[in-house]
């Protein structure tokens, strides 16, 4: 007997675990509640520094439909040959108390959701390294707030604030008044400073042109900056030394990845000239930039992300979006503007 199509919930989330394995080598159900936009991650953060209870019940979907995304995912991993792992979540809160899906606790719904399904293809030291980053509970976070507050608890303010269930708490009502920040900038310092340090915290502060929160720093103990203040500067020549060799790696990655990226192009668009070609490859390929080429997806050469970069140049390129931009045309009403001309040149270069 043939077996029923997939429904349109298993398609959403057989798409998003297979875009969280290729992304990361293990799909956990969190994964692909937020792949499929039943969880914000904002929710999920709550959750994780435990300010919000429990997150079953704040899923926009009835029992039933929960359990059959579930039943999905373990279905298809297990068709994948991926492996379950238990994984346990700790609130990244003080007492570093076990994090609950549910209201009631139930096991069998409980377990269900702290399993990972990890892709056999990690080795037997990648899936202990994975375990332990994954059974890590998160950093404590403060914010560096952007305007006045009031403390919850001493009717004060403070520099920082640390969100409880009460509301914001100042470092004293939260004894973490003794830490002192570290600016972010220098990951080696940061890294050993956080190591040492008994309490920490990450400071991050909301911007309001990016609309997210951004890390800003560290606070650690005073003692434990002091050592590792120390520890650097006692190798400080060979770090700069492993930093000369990893540029000079990175560089060599970037060509090669440009260069395949350049042959991509041309396959998929055979009537883009090839200078053009390697402008595109070499513009959306450079390390840290942020656009499409240096995404997941784009250093994979997905095709549609590789379609994206090839547009974003056209339009900028070829077209009078820029200067109608600059005459204080909305953006969304310059991208229709101009919309017809790059599809006239991406028929062209398709051949």
């Amino acid at each position: 007997m043939s077996q029923d199509p997939p429904s349109k919930l298993e398609r959403r989330v057989v798409a998003a675990a297979e875009a969280a394995l290729s992304r990361q080598k293990y799909v956990a159900p969190l994964d692909v509640l937020i792949g499929i936009g039943w969880l914000p991650s904002t929710l999920v953060d709550g959750w994780r520094q435990g300010r919000v209870p429990h997150l079953e019940e704040r899923l926009p979907v009835g029992p039933d439909k929960r359990a059959s995304a579930l039943e999905f995912l373990q279905r298809w991993a297990q068709i994948n040959g991926l492996e379950p792992s238990e994984t346990d979540y700790v609130a990244g809160s003080r007492d570093r108390r076990n994090l609950r899906f549910t209201a009631d606790g139930a096991p069998a719904v409980e377990r269900a959701y702290r399993t990972h399904w990890i892709s056999p293809e990690l080795s037997a030291a990648k899936r202990e390294r994975l375990a332990q980053r994954q059974s890590a509970p998160p950093d404590i976070v403060v914010v560096l707030p952007i305007k006045d507050w009031t403390c919850a608890g001493c009717g004060g303010s403070d520099e920082f604030l640390k969100m409880e269930d009460a509301g914001p708490l100042c470092l004293t009502c939260v004894d973490m008044d003794h830490l002192v920040f570290l600016p972010a900038g220098d990951a080696a310092l940061t890294r050993r400073a956080k190591k040492a340090s008994g309490l920490s915290a990450v400071v991050v502060r909301w911007s309001r042109s990016r609309k997210r929160y951004e890390r800003q720093g560290t606070l650690v103990e005073e003692s434990a900056l002091e050592r590792a203040e120390e520890q650097c500067l006692a190798d400080e020549e060979v770090r700069m030394r492993r930093r000369e060799r990893d540029r000079a790696r990175r560089a060599d990655e970037d060509l090669e990845f440009q260069s395949r990226l350049t042959k991509e192009i041309v396959r998929l668009f055979p009537g883009c000239p090839a200078p053009r070609a390697e402008a595109i490859a070499r513009h959306t390929g450079i390390r840290g930039s942020g656009r499409v080429g240096r995404t997941a997806a784009g250093r994979a050469l997905d095709e549609e992300k590789i379609t994206l970069a090839v547009v974003a140049s056209i339009r900028h390129e070829d077209t009078d979006y820029d200067s109608i931009l600059m005459s204080g045309v909305p953006r969304e009403t310059a991208r229709d503007r101009v919309r017809d001309d790059i599809d006239r040149i991406l028929e062209h270069w398709r051949g």
